[in-house]
């Protein structure tokens, strides 16, 4: 699995309507309202690194509203949950 982090800068007053459409893109599994020099907090997972593309140039920037992109790829996960579960499979304890 594939995990990407798209930074989303919105045109004036869309930001609500931006986070609406974008839960229902293909290939974003969450979306936050963030403070800062960006709007919108998207994170993307595919299966492959092919299927990033169409995600963040097509579907995303084709919401109304969207006035710009800034994409992060993630190399690892660093999950306190996922330690845990690491740590309990571990010892034994899950």
């Amino acid at each position: 699995m594939i995990t990407a982090v798209a930074l989303i800068k919105c045109q004036v007053g869309t930001a609500h309507d931006v986070a609406q459409a974008l839960v229902d893109v293909e290939g974003v599994a969450e979306v936050y309202s963030i403070s800062g020099s960006y709007d919108i907090l998207a994170m993307i997972r595919v299966r492959d690194y092919d299927d990033l593309a169409p995600v963040v140039s097509e579907r995303i920037a084709a919401v109304p509203g969207v006035k710009h992109t800034k994409t992060h790829m993630a190399f690892r996960c660093y999950s306190k949950h996922k330690m845990e579960q690491m740590w309990a499979a571990y010892i034994g304890t899950e």
